[in-house]
């Protein structure tokens, strides 16, 4: 499990610096190059229920062999299409790989959120995510030294030569170095793929999950849509804090030659994050007040980054990784569990909803020309911390009084 969250975090987490990468190989504007963070995705709108039926059909092992088969093609499809300079291509390879990653998650999240008790759900996640935020430390770091070693000496080369063979002759040589480094991914996939297929995983069925964690507990469709919209405004904070830190550093006068690592800051604090709750959750405080403490640490971040004078504001948003790293954990199996007897139905949405990572970036980009990059990152993260914050109040306070109500006076718990 761990293995194939360290694929999910390594394909996902390219994305940053790919922004940086294509915005110089294919001579584009901000709006063009961020279309690479909406190609993958909105592939999570798409893909989600049909990955479900699938899931359904050939049962979860296969699904993650199948998902990580699908991968293995768009990464080799993407290192192509790169390589031949065709920006469209590259961008529908972007769209098979969150077509793969749509099925990966769609059995991965439930998958190890019943592997234990409830109330370690967040843990179990944490430690996977562990695994995720190293390969998203790794893949930038690599991305930046293999195929982008000196990006500002190369976009300066660029804008000075003259249109024609001088100025092609930079292009191809800087996208054909993205070619062996998707080739190998591409393989090392496929190898993934087979291992799983030999393993011995258990088959475990989201059916299976819900009953053991609670057997008696009804769906809430008002609880689920109000979940998926957590899940979508948390998706698209964590990409803009993930890939967007790019466009923010260069606003502050940050070369490419440094921007190009600031993706693996963000992770490396998100890491960090991981770590600090996998001790403390559930072992000091539940995963349901971790989550709030993490949106309202978020706030006051981003509200610092408005004050804060030099490159203070950009350090903060690489903080915000930490802010963010436990409300996955958290978020996920509690909209499962508020689901009830609907899991299978929730976990689509909930994968539907990771294409926040879409819309919001889109949605920044837009209004940078219009508010700056400072104001248009935190108008759209603020009001999300606090829609986030006041979702798992509100199901804390809920659970809590139900509890109180269910144990009669005087009563301990075993």
């Amino acid at each position: 499990m761990a293995a194939l969250f360290f694929s999910i975090g390594f394909v996902t987490w390219l994305n940053g610096p790919l922004i940086t990468f294509v915005q110089v190989a294919f001579n584009l504007s901000d709006v063009a190059s961020f279309l690479v963070p909406v190609c993958f995705y909105l592939a999570y709108f798409v893909f989600p229920l049909p990955a479900t039926l699938l899931s359904k059909r050939i049962g979860l092992r296969h699904g993650l062999v199948v998902s990580l088969a699908i991968m293995a093609v768009g990464t080799g499809l993407f290192g192509e299409c790169v390589n031949a300079r065709w920006y469209a291509g590259a961008l529908s390879g972007l769209t098979v790989i969150g077509a793969g990653l749509s099925l990966l998650q769609i059995t991965i999240n439930p998958y190890v959120s019943f592997l234990g008790d409830h109330d370690r759900a967040a843990q179990r996640i944490a430690i996977m995510g562990v695994a995720n935020k190293f390969a998203g430390i790794v893949a930038p770091s690599l991305f930046a030294i293999i195929v982008m070693p000196h990006v500002g000496e190369v976009a300066a080369s660029i804008h000075n030569a003259p249109v024609g063979p001088e100025r092609d002759a930079i292009l191809i040589k800087f996208t054909t170095a993205v070619h062996t480094p998707y080739r190998v991914m591409a393989g090392l996939l496929v190898l993934l793929a087979i291992l799983v297929a030999r393993s011995s995983l258990p088959e475990i069925t989201i059916e299976q999950g819900v009953t053991t964690q609670d057997p008696v507990r009804q769906g809430n469709p008002l609880k689920l849509a109000s979940g998926v919209l957590a899940m979508f405004l948390y998706v698209g904070i964590e990409v803009l804090a993930g890939d967007a830190i790019g466009l923010f550093g260069r606003s502050y006068g940050l070369s490419l030659d440094v921007t190009k690592y600031l993706t693996a800051m963000t992770l490396a604090s998100m890491m960090a994050g991981y770590l600090v709750g996998m001790v403390v959750v559930p072992r000091f405080i539940s995963q349901e007040r971790y989550m709030i403490l993490s949106c309202i640490l978020g706030i006051f971040v981003c509200l610092l980054s408005l004050t804060a004078q030099g490159v203070v504001p950009v350090l903060c948003v690489a903080l915000l990784g930490f802010t963010n790293a436990m409300i996955l954990p958290a978020l996920f199996p509690i909209v499962l569990a508020e689901a009830g007897t609907d899991g299978a139905k929730a976990t689509a949405f909930l994968v539907m909803a990771f294409s926040g990572g879409a819309v919001l970036p889109q949605i920044f980009v837009h209004l940078t020309p219009w508010l700056g990059t400072t104001f248009a990152f935190m108008g759209l993260v603020i009001p999300s911390y606090l829609f986030i914050g006041l979702w798992m109040t509100a199901i804390f306070m809920k659970t809590t009084h139900l509890h109180l109500t269910k144990t009669p006076a005087g009563a301990s718990e075993a």
